[in-house]
């Protein structure tokens, strides 16, 4: 049976790839299988680059979880959104290689991660949640305000609109675009880059520079808790 989630063990980094279906849904076994592979990783030291399909990091949320209850739905966003907080405070260098689309919980994995290195090609990527219907959680507007650009934040939480790979680098999804093949070896120099860091440093000061929006972010997810959010409609 393939694993939801891969681990790839190298010298000095370690590769998390999403394989869950042809869309790499964000389910609650896809969140337990990250959450237990960055244990691996900060427990052995080790820079993190998480990666996806040939075409997609990821298309959002599990929709049969996202759809079946309100009940549902809230367990699988606040569970994300714990996700993202651990993501934007990990103590070690987090990049993402991002092989293609990368919509709602896709293009969330995108703004919890240090590094941000895409692929060109005709891909998209942003926050659907409008859309289809979801108004948007506190948290995620949390992390957007965080990290998006401010003249592209309305335009990505208010209006859902999807960029191409390079205006993605203007809105704040991603900081490069590299052709597809170069996608991997790429992120991986990249790494390698990171471990030239005094990596107790990067840890502190990345909380330090994050301090508020972590803190804003934790006051967001129990909001969510405590009010509920709109599911997708069906």
């Amino acid at each position: 049976m393939t694993e939801l989630v891969q681990y790839t063990d190298r010298e000095t980094h370690a590769i998390i790839t999403l394989n869950n279906g042809k869309v790499n849904a964000i389910s609650h076994e896809v969140i337990e299988a990250l959450n237990s592979h960055l244990d691996r990783a900060e427990q052995d030291q080790k820079v993190v680059v998480i990666t996806g399909q040939p075409g997609i990091l990821s298309g959002g949320y599990d929709l049969k979880s996202m759809t079946a209850s309100p009940a549902s739905a809230l367990e699988l966003v606040t569970k994300g959104s714990q996700l993202a907080l651990r993501m934007l405070s990990f103590p070690l260098p987090i990049i993402i290689a991002c092989p293609g689309h990368a919509i709602a919980k896709g293009a969330f994995l995108l703004l919890a991660a240090d590094y941000r290195l895409g692929t060109e090609g005709p891909f998209k990527i942003g926050l659907n949640e409008v859309q289809i219907g979801m108004t948007m959680h506190e948290a995620g507007i949390e992390i957007a305000k965080s990290r998006l650009s401010p003249v592209f934040l309305q335009r990505s939480v208010n209006n859902a609109e999807i960029y191409d790979p390079e205006t993605a680098i203007q809105a704040g999804f991603l900081d490069k675009i590299v052709p597809a093949e170069h996608l991997l070896p790429t992120a991986e120099k990249i790494a390698q880059m990171f471990t030239q860091l005094n990596l107790k440093a990067h840890a502190a000061t990345k909380v330090k520079v994050r301090r508020e929006a972590l803190a804003a972010l934790e006051k967001a997810i129990q909001t969510d808790l405590e009010q509920g959010l709109t599911p997708p409609s069906k």
